[in-house]
């Protein structure tokens, strides 16, 4: 197949014309009312909504969140047809270590604006030099920045094998792996398709890979996070059915009306971040949220990242790792075994809003787990410290 493997300079350049558009559909909202004593049991409320959506309108300040994205180092490239953006921000240490951060879903890279600093440049951050990376932190294909995809078939195997040529094409032979969401499978997968190059696995708060069995054992706080997790499969997981099923149905409301995809968007936020924290923006920079909505609405984000749930939900390599019961996952013939070889070590640190179980996550290589009594499904933005702090650690190891 013939590619242009050209990577280009990028910068984030939204039009004047395409702000004022915003600015006049957010101003002309058609409003449901707002059922008395409703909460955020049924979905975003409607009360809070409009708060944020008029300060979307009238006090967030999109110039200044883009000065920030273009001041990291952003390219694009082409590969299987398809344009991936990406951050490179290469270390100042010479013997840093390469890593690829991928984000998950709903989210762009503008979620790892707090630890690239301090994973890049230690030194700067009171940190251990030694520890240094260089990242490479591309945009899901359709998720924002890079564009949405022109063709079907863009699910979570495609990407990871167009990541794996993007550090291919980058010239890293060794580097690391890490991500949360779509993120850890990206990260998972990545050690599957270039078991020699990929040295560690690094996840936060990935789904449990298995089902619990008659019998088994848990402890008290395993058995809370098991009944998250039940609760959220039986009342929180309409986004995820619609998105598997009909994503043309939801992504013509999320490209069409801007406080659509706030809502979509938002109520994760709320739902998922620290369970300590009432509000989105109790857990995370509000400013720091509306840049992540931002970038999905201008790059019609919504609707790509519905067909890209689609597209993995739907096809046939597995979203967990070998090591399970047949009856547990897919087989996996086209694609080959794409999971994480049991021979590449692999860390996970799970949140306090996870709901992660070591004994139905560990399939024999995870080498370091670890758990925090704060944040949730967005450490990047909830806990930088200790998501960079327990990234380190892990690589220390395995450096």
């Amino acid at each position: 197949m013939e590619m242009n493997t050209q990577i280009r300079p990028f910068s984030i350049d939204i039009p004047q014309a395409e702000l004022d558009d915003l600015h006049v559909r957010l101003a002309r909202t058609r409003w449901p009312v707002a059922l008395p004593g409703v909460g955020w049991e049924r979905g975003t409320p409607v009360g809070y909504l409009r708060e944020l959506a008029e300060y979307w309108r009238t006090g967030f300040d999109w110039r200044a969140q883009e000065a920030r994205l273009n001041a990291f180092a952003n390219y694009t490239t082409e590969i299987d047809g398809q344009a991936i953006h990406f951050l490179h921000v290469r270390s100042p240490e010479p013997d840093a270590l390469p890593l690829l951060v991928s984000h998950g879903w709903p989210s762009t890279v503008a979620e790892f604006e707090k630890v690239i600093g301090p994973l890049t440049d230690p030194r700067a951050h009171g940190g251990d030099p030694g520890q240094a990376f260089h990242l490479v932190v591309p945009s899901l294909p359709g998720f924002g920045l890079s564009p949405e995809v022109a063709t079907t078939g863009w699910g979570l195997p495609r990407t990871v094998d167009a990541y794996a040529e993007l550090m291919r094409r980058l010239g890293y032979e060794r580097y690391g792996t890490q991500g949360g969401d779509i993120g850890a499978g990206v990260a998972g997968m990545l050690a599957g398709v270039a078991p020699e190059a990929v040295v560690g696995i690094h996840m936060n708060g990935p789904t449990n890979f298995a089902k619990p069995t008659p019998g088994q054992e848990f402890t008290e706080r395993e058995q809370e996070r098991l009944k998250a997790e039940a609760d959220f499969g039986e009342h929180r997981s309409g986004y995820l059915l619609l998105q598997s099923n009909q994503p043309s149905t939801i992504a013509v409301a999320l490209t069409d009306s801007p406080v659509a995809q706030l809502s979509w968007i938002v109520e994760k936020f709320q739902a998922w971040t620290d369970p300590a924290k009432h509000l989105p923006e109790e857990a995370v920079d509000r400013d720091q949220l509306l840049a992540n909505v931002a970038l999905t609405w201008f790059f019609q984000g919504g609707a790509g990242s519905a067909n890209f749930v689609y597209e993995s939900m739907n096809g046939e390599l597995a979203w967990s790792p070998p090591g399970l019961e047949d009856d547990q996952r897919p087989e996996v013939e086209a694609h080959g075994e794409s999971w994480a070889s049991p021979s590449v070590p692999m860390a996970v640190a799970v949140f306090a809003g996870d709901t992660s179980v070591r004994s139905l996550i560990d399939t024999g290589n995870v080498s370091r787990w670890t758990e925090f009594e704060v944040g949730g499904h967005f450490p990047a933005m909830e806990a930088p410290d200790e998501l960079v702090g327990d990234i380190r650690a892990f690589f220390a190891t395995v450096r």
